[in-house]
């Protein structure tokens, strides 16, 4: 998709952008990189919050899983998202789906981070480069392995200026998906553990459960500190915020932390 440009104030911005309703509207990059947008009373070029949770369709469509962006968008940001490694799009013929799909090819040797993270890289530069998305205000948040996804995202994107992740997965080898993976070296590798010195000094927001046994809230808690003491060590400032909210329902989001995360991203972009 090739957008005509217009300019206001001398930033360029879509002359002819599609509406945004209460509907996700599915564009794509030139790159043929699938993605998907959500907002309402949008002025561009408009902070804008990568959502990520599953599919394009589940992170934008389900209130839930929009999170912080339910609140940000009456705001004015726009929401992004990206099917995930094994979800929507990125499904393929043959092997399993979702999480499955993650440990089915970390099996076969395959690296499935770093080619979402370089997918969604390109889509924050075609939205920028289009007119829809102030430079300066980007955040990402993630709900679960959405969560992981996000904090991989921020870990190799600068111009992520915020990152909230809910009950987020941090190791994968947590997982009941990972149980005897073929390669635990690998799993390691992909873990956000090794990802804490790529996030020293990133302005981080996480919240989870205080007995979430699907992904870990001591697996959480691990994490956030190498990054504190990353960012310590790298003489950064150390900017992570730890939420652990008392939560009888195990693997959810806490109660109030959408409204909680939201305030944290409009005083982090604004």
């Amino acid at each position: 998709m090739v957008l005509s440009m217009g300019e206001v104030h001398g930033v360029e911005v879509p002359e002819n952008p599609p509406p945004l309703t209460n509907e996700v509207v599915y564009l794509e990059t030139p790159g043929g990189i699938p993605f998907g947008l959500w907002g309402k009373k949008v002025a561009y070029p408009a902070p804008t919050l990568f959502v990520f949770s599953a599919s394009v369709q589940e992170s934008l469509g389900d209130p839930y899983y929009r999170q912080c962006g339910k609140t940000l968008a009456d705001l004015g940001y726009l929401c992004v998202s990206l099917d995930l490694p094994g979800h929507g799009s990125d499904r393929r013929e043959g092997e399993p789906e979702g999480l499955d799909a993650w440990r089915f090819r970390s099996d076969h040797d395959e690296d499935f981070v770093s080619p979402f993270t370089q997918q969604a890289k390109s889509v924050l530069d075609f939205l920028i480069e289009s007119g829809y998305t102030a430079p300066d205000r980007v955040a990402v948040c993630g709900t679960s392995r959405g969560g992981f996804m996000a904090l991989q995202f921020a870990a190799v994107e600068p111009r992520i200026r915020a990152t909230a992740a809910f009950a987020p997965v941090t190791a994968l080898g947590t997982l009941r998906e990972f149980e005897g993976a073929t390669d635990p070296s690998r799993v390691s590798e992909l873990s956000l553990h090794a990802r804490a010195g790529d996030l020293a000094g990133r302005s981080l927001w996480l919240v989870i459960g205080d007995r979430d046994k699907r992904v870990g809230t001591d697996e959480a808690i691990a994490f956030a500190r190498a990054v504190t003491q990353s960012s310590i060590a790298k003489g950064k400032t150390a900017d992570v915020t730890l939420i652990v909210k008392p939560e009888p329902k195990g693997h959810t989001t806490p109660e109030g932390s959408p409204n909680l995360a939201a305030e944290w991203i409009a005083e982090k972009l604004e």
